[in-house]
């Protein structure tokens, strides 16, 4: 398994991201992943990086490790045009993209305050649902080079995985049937839903050794055992500011 890191962006500075996200490069981590939130007040903080950018730095600026978000909301860019910033993106970081996709927080959440600030509807799970598939769709056709006789769209190569984020069986199954992977959290409920995601992968006419497997979780030694007995591929770890430190202090408590 791989060992990544999720980087809290909120009331967060880019120099803290970047020597973090350096020094999870020198401490051995594979990637680096960061939040897609545009108001920081949903947290309780005066400010958030927005991701996007903070990828696009990063990939131009630490060389070798992974970079994604964790996860986009659809809601938050026009798909069309998150079709080509992906295919930039993932020349610019030269194949290192992992393209995080998620149907962002219901009604319910703090979470829905950011997206009604700019006039956007909240709407219910079912039709956000919609939203990320259809977002799939619109990204494979902008990659494919030609949408609707217009060509000359950039063509990733290769394409970055779509990996949908979830929490419940509705977008596993999404998951399985349309992306490339997916992003869970670690919990009871974790194998059931990779079997879910698996099985639609293989209903849909997919492989499911290929199906991509992130799972938020920490580096405890039963946890990991645990990850790997259901062939997870990536293992994403929570990390607060300082980034650096706090990297190099995970590391040093995996030696």
């Amino acid at each position: 398994m791989q060992i990544d890191l999720l980087f809290d962006p909120f009331g967060a500075t880019w120099r803290d991201v970047q020597a973090g996200a350096l020094a999870a490069e020198s401490e051995g981590f594979d990637g680096v992943w960061v939040y897609d939130h545009l108001a920081g007040s949903v947290h309780g903080q005066g400010r958030v990086l927005e991701s996007w950018t903070t990828l696009t730095a990063l990939a131009a600026t630490v060389p070798r490790i992974a970079i994604g978000p964790m996860v986009l909301n659809v809601a938050n860019r026009d798909a069309g045009t998150l079709g080509v910033m992906a295919a930039t993106l993932q020349e610019v970081s030269e194949g290192r993209l992992l393209l995080g996709l998620g149907a962002g927080g219901g009604r319910e959440t703090p979470y829905a305050a950011e997206q009604e600030a700019f006039d956007r509807p909240v709407p219910p799970d079912a039709v956000r649902r919609a939203a990320v598939e259809a977002a799939i769709v619109t990204l494979r056709s902008v990659w494919s080079g030609t949408v609707q006789g217009v060509t000359g769209f950039l063509r990733p190569t290769p394409p970055p995985p779509i990996i949908v984020g979830g929490f419940g069986p509705k977008m596993a199954a999404l998951a399985g049937r349309m992306a490339d992977g997916i992003n869970l959290g670690a919990g009871p409920g974790l194998e059931r839903l990779l079997d879910i995601a698996r099985s639609a992968r293989i209903a849909a006419g997919g492989d499911a050794a290929s199906f991509i497997v992130t799972v938020s979780s920490d580096l405890r030694a039963a946890t990991l055992s645990e990850l790997e007995r259901l062939d997870v591929h990536r293992v994403v770890v929570f990390v607060r500011a300082p980034f650096a430190e706090n990297a190099r202090r995970l590391a040093d408590a995996r030696r």
